[in-house]
């Protein structure tokens, strides 16, 4: 080939090429500098690959995990707790699922909590809980499940230590 083509063929429009490529189905040798490279027209794929474990089979038919093995696999994660951030780290994990982890899993949360000495974190356990339920009745049954507990580690409910007048802006209706 010569020179001249070879600078034709540099000089020419990449969107005239791209397209050219799209339109037909086989491979079509394209120049990148002097190293010639393969172009197929399945490049530019519109649909999204699915990915295969070991075996073969597809990411969807992966087993999922019941409430129960759920509930023992975070009692284990909380009760090797050695830090702050790993226990904040598994209590974003437990609330990130779309359900209500277990009272057994919040004892175990509570107890890593007291483990290394994160007071803010037990309180907010229980504000985690209550965003999580899906109305109060099953706040205050969660609540009472874990009151002799909550008396046993010394944590409050933010309810208790902030009264609902305090922080809905009424204070000048107490003082009257």
């Amino acid at each position: 080939m010569s020179s001249i083509s070879l600078l034709r063929l540099a000089t020419r429009k990449p969107a005239s090429s791209v397209t050219r490529i799209a339109q037909t189905s086989r491979r079509l040798p394209v120049l990148v500098g002097a190293l010639p490279v393969i172009v197929t027209s399945s490049t530019f794929s519109t649909s999204a690959r699915r990915l295969a474990d070991k075996d073969g089979q597809e990411a969807a038919d992966h087993h999922e995990e019941s409430f129960e093995e759920f509930t023992a696999r975070y009692e284990k994660e909380f009760e090797s707790v050695q830090d702050v951030f790993e226990l904040q780290r598994n209590l974003n994990n437990a609330f990130a699922y779309d359900l209500v982890p277990s009272p057994s899993v919040i004892k175990a949360a509570l107890y890593a909590a007291r483990r290394v000495n994160d007071y803010p974190t037990a309180v907010r356990i229980f504000e985690g809980i209550k965003a999580k339920v899906e109305n109060k009745g099953q706040y205050d049954e969660y609540c009472r499940d874990l009151q002799s507990l909550r008396e046993e580690l010394g944590v409050n409910l933010k309810e208790d230590l902030y009264p609902e007048q305090l922080y809905s802006g009424s204070i000048n209706a107490q003082n009257s």
